[in-house]
């Protein structure tokens, strides 16, 4: 038979020192031990943290001109930066590109355009019958909603027997496009 002893869990967890000497104190804190050793500690008790934060000067002993370039390389994280162009992403000078590369900017993103650039009408995949409906209206398959109504207002006024006299030969042709203005409207072009 195996008999097991429960070890005893009455034990102290092991207490860190305060790194200050003549400190009795627990080391629950820990500071930098300088700024060319930032990344390494002492630790220290509550009362010599605080100490320590008070009298703290990252920039004790440095120069002006010391700190304005600290803070210029801190916008970018302390990180190497080259200008634009100059690595990786301009053109050799020896490439025919060199120089002559261009932008399109429709949009006058970077500057002023010479002249306002019209928006482009989105294209549409369109099925037989819509294609079919555009042609009944004499539009092209671009045509906005404004332009699709409008047309539509003025074919059915011209086609309408009320509009000719009661004359019922242009009948026909208003339904065609009654009809192709419902294709439109349920494909939901037209809203």
């Amino acid at each position: 038979m195996d008999i097991r002893i429960k070890p005893d869990v009455t034990q102290k967890p092991r207490v860190r020192a305060c790194a200050i000497k003549g400190c009795t104190g627990e080391g629950t804190c820990k500071v930098p031990k300088s700024r060319d050793q930032i990344s390494t500690y002492l630790w220290v008790c509550v009362a010599h943290a605080r100490e320590h934060n008070e009298k703290w000067d990252y920039f004790k002993g440095m120069s002006q001109a010391d700190i304005a370039q600290f803070q210029e390389e801190a916008l970018t994280g302390h990180r190497p930066t080259w200008p634009l162009g100059k690595r990786g992403a301009g053109a050799p000078e020896e490439t025919p590109f060199h120089g002559s590369f261009r932008v399109e900017d429709d949009y006058a993103v970077f500057g002023d355009a010479d002249e306002p650039v019209k928006p482009r009408r989105p294209e549409r995949t369109l099925t037989r019958l819509q294609n079919q409906a555009f042609d009944i209206l004499g539009l092209e398959a671009n045509a906005t909603l404004n332009e699709i109504k409008a047309r539509y207002k003025e074919l059915v006024k011209r086609f309408h027997p009320d509009a000719n006299g009661g004359d019922r030969g242009t009948e026909e042709r208003l339904k065609q496009v009654i009809k192709a203005y419902g294709v439109l409207k349920t494909s939901g072009i037209v809203s």
